[in-house]
């Protein structure tokens, strides 16, 4: 039995050896045991390494979903996503080579009812420009896939995936082929009769998985790379520069504004009273309920559609500024004052993109990047909201 003094911890900061030492490393010795596997420091590296790996990938994700909502946004705002008429998952991954074969999808194009009502003038050169952006809009979605399954097996095999984390990453790519699926029930929509886009509902639905897939994938890439210790000192809750209540507030208003959003996109609600901050003259349009029951203007009434977005929109920009300004002034340092000016910075940007699509009558370019922004915004309050929680005792 060794009588000399309990081997120091080399972690930074805290003790990273056994849970029952919680002490730091600068004061206190470990009273972990000399021989335990976890306490060598080459170990500790190795988990440290997979563990970036890891987080570098699901990061890598993200940057992808987030690509592919702007394609969605875009190939909404053009008219393209209803081009192609066939669900193929595999053969569809091979454009057209051939020109019977662009005859036969522009034959197929022909009968819906959006070519006879919207685009009958369209010609097979007009037809091939709205079918490429919905075409790279499905392969990237392939590729999303073969970027999460390919990767996770690799990373399984060689143990950098922890034994917590593999239930959850395996139902998120579960999902990622569920929003595939999704998406085409969604297109489908678009070829009903006298139908000439897809349902608002089936849209926003869409653009909710897609966020939610997003979120799940952001959120568990933080949470691998900046594992909370139980041994960090942590302020009184009343103490913290941003209550984790606060940053939960941020985000899920600005959920809400962005599938309010969806919804101003599927009725087209955002071409009507491109005025700000007054709609019709009045703050709140005097036709803003039109319909019966009344629910069915909050999804169907273009007026009220669109109040209900800019309320929402306003609500999440004054959250997240309160936020911000509190938080700052509270001695937020550190990663949490990083992420506090980016969701200040984000929510502004977004806020001014939103106005500037209003006011123009949503021309592609500033809708697309409207579309984009709102992302940026999601990801700066998911990584606030985060920051929070860690902080928390």
């Amino acid at each position: 039995m060794p009588t000399g003094p309990a081997p120091r911890c080399r972690a930074a900061g805290v003790c990273r050896v056994c849970a029952p030492c919680f002490a730091p490393a600068q004061t206190l010795y470990c009273r972990g045991m000399p021989f335990d596997i976890h306490a060598f420091p080459a170990e500790a590296n190795r988990s440290d390494r997979n563990r970036r790996l890891v987080a570098v990938w699901l990061f890598g994700l993200c940057m992808m979903v987030y690509v592919m909502i702007v394609l969605g946004g875009a190939t909404r705002l053009t008219g393209s996503g209803l081009s192609i008429m066939e669900w193929a998952p595999v053969s569809g991954a091979l454009p057209p080579l051939s020109e019977a074969e662009w005859q036969r999808l522009y034959g197929l194009y022909q009968q819906i009812p959006q070519y006879r009502l919207v685009n009958v003038d369209i010609g097979l050169a007009g037809f091939k420009q709205i079918f490429w952006l919905e075409w790279v809009h499905r392969l990237w979605g392939r590729l999303i896939g073969l970027a999460f399954l390919v990767p996770l097996i690799w990373l399984w095999a060689r143990g950098a995936i922890e034994r917590r984390m593999r239930l959850r990453l395996v139902v998120l790519f579960l999902l990622g082929g569920l929003q595939g699926s999704l998406g085409w029930f969604m297109v489908a929509s678009g070829f009903l009769p006298d139908s000439t886009a897809v349902s608002p509902y089936r849209l926003v639905a869409h653009l909710a998985a897609a966020l939610l897939l997003y979120g799940a994938r952001l959120g568990t890439g933080l949470s691998v790379l900046h594992r909370p210790l139980p041994s960090v000192p942590v302020p009184a809750r009343g103490a913290l520069p941003v209550p984790p209540a606060r940053a939960w507030a941020c985000v899920g208003l600005v959920v809400l504004a962005m599938l309010a959003g969806g919804f101003v996109a599927g009725t087209h609600a955002g071409l009507i009273d491109n005025t700000f901050p007054l709609m019709e003259g009045r703050l709140v349009p005097p036709d803003y309920v039109q319909l019966d029951p009344f629910l069915r203007n909050l999804t169907e009434n273009l007026p009220a559609v669109q109040f209900d977005h800019r309320l929402l929109a306003t609500l999440a920009a004054l959250a997240c500024a309160a936020t911000v300004v509190a938080g700052l002034r509270a001695g937020a340092t550190g990663r949490l004052r990083g992420l506090l000016l980016l969701l200040g910075a984000a929510v502004a940007a977004q806020y001014a993109l939103g106005v500037a699509t209003l006011l123009h009558a949503v021309p592609v370019p500033l809708a697309t990047a409207h579309q984009g922004m709102a992302v940026i915004l999601l990801t700066a309050a998911v990584a606030t909201l985060f920051a929070a929680r860690q902080a928390a005792p």
